[in-house]
């Protein structure tokens, strides 16, 4: 059965079984997308697996499953104080792309360049930008699975919340807040998706690393966005924040990357 999907055409299994899984969602008592997030969520994952493959996929089904579940957590108590997410945790077309945009950019990126539609300069200074564009797509998923459990986390356990521009004490939820089991529920989140990003040979080990320091260092200039930015500009929305924010974490792994590989 593995076999014959590894040879079949990518996007036709990708249209399959995104179809499948999704209509469990679509049929699931717990409402974990809205109707037209089912659809965009339907149009990532045909993406992802036509572009990486299964291994992509296994990473983006991580995230949602994981993201989905830590928006749970507390869910009575953060909807009482008001600092719940929205429709209960249901995501919808804004929160998939806000979560995935960068990483759906790597994976077309990604996707060009292996069919051969992009030919990489035999003089650029990145000798395998394929690597650099995997590592990215890991390291998007890496930051943001690591932004919704400290938020999560830090909302519904954070038993002391500091602004982290100033360090004062501030309510959980509030934006740019930061707190302790909030930022190592973080840590470990994203750990735990770039050892599987590793396990699916998307990055290498020291890969893991470059995910973790670019998560660490993208989800609190988030916060320092949040704290700083985010009140004084209406477009400034929690979306348009979490794209910038993956998009910090995946350039930044790249970067570390590059410049490892150009110092050894």
């Amino acid at each position: 059965m593995f076999s014959f999907i590894s040879s079949a055409n990518p996007w036709l299994v990708g249209v399959g079984l995104n179809a499948i899984l999704l209509s469990l969602v679509w049929f699931a008592p717990k409402k974990l997308l809205t109707p037209a997030g089912v659809f965009h969520a339907w149009l990532l994952g045909v993406l992802i697996w036509g572009t990486i493959g299964w291994q992509g996929y296994v990473v983006v089904m991580f995230y949602f499953l994981v993201g989905s579940g830590v928006t749970r957590i507390g869910l009575a108590q953060k909807e009482a104080e008001g600092i719940a997410e929205k429709r209960s945790g249901a995501r919808g077309p804004e929160n998939v792309w806000g979560s995935a945009l960068t990483a759906a950019l790597c994976a077309i990126g990604f996707g060009l360049i292996n069919t051969g539609l992009i030919l990489p300069n035999s003089q650029s200074l990145i000798p395998n930008p394929q690597s650099l564009l995997l590592l990215g797509y890991v390291a998007s998923f890496s930051t943001k699975l690591s932004d919704t459990c400290a938020s999560e986390v830090g909302k519904a356990y954070g038993k002391r919340t500091f602004l982290i521009t100033t360090l004062q004490p501030v309510a959980r939820g509030t934006e740019g807040a930061v707190s302790l089991e909030g930022t190592l529920a973080g840590v470990v989140a994203s750990i735990a998706i770039a050892i599987l990003g590793w396990g699916v040979s998307l990055v290498s080990p020291m890969g893991i690393l470059w995910c973790v320091l670019a998560a660490f260092v993208a989800t609190n200039l988030e916060s320092v966005i949040g704290a700083t930015l985010q009140a004084k500009y209406t477009w400034l929305t929690n979306e348009v924040v979490n794209i910038v924010n993956t998009l910090i974490g995946a350039i930044a792994a790249m970067l570390f990357a590059f410049i490892w590989a150009s110092v050894i």
